[in-house]
């Protein structure tokens, strides 16, 4: 499996990084929304653990653009930020609360509830 996690926290990157790599998964990381963006439409990784607050662009910026894209409209993208109204984070992308990502807030998650949570997305469990 194929997991493209875009994060600009070099700590947690290389922490996330880690603990899916020690599953199994293939890693493939990028610091901020614009990397993350070609190597999304590039590689068509499995699901994407995506930031929101970042350079260059950002996690909801890099969405809607990844939506545009035939491959990207269907991508399974998990939200994992420090932003915690989830109610305006999908109104300022023009979305609602629909099941096309699923939203997590950094504070509130620990490694393994972000594995759970990424297994659960590519039906692994």
């Amino acid at each position: 499996m194929k997991l493209l996690i875009i994060e600009d926290e070099e700590l947690l990157i290389n922490t996330l990084e880690e603990k899916f790599l020690a599953e199994k998964f293939e890693v493939i990381k990028a610091a901020d929304g614009e990397d993350g963006l070609k190597k999304a439409l590039d590689i068509h990784p499995d699901v994407i653990l995506l930031d929101i607050l970042m350079p260059k662009i950002d996690g909801i910026t890099m969405l809607k653009e990844l939506r545009k894209d035939s491959w990207g409209k269907h991508a399974k993208v998990v939200i994992l930020t420090n932003l915690n109204d989830t109610g305006k984070v999908a109104e300022s992308m023009g979305v609602g609360l629909d099941g096309s990502f699923t939203y997590l807030i950094k504070s509130d998650q620990t490694l393994e509830s972000i594995s759970k949570e990424i297994n659960k997305v590519i039906g692994n469990i």
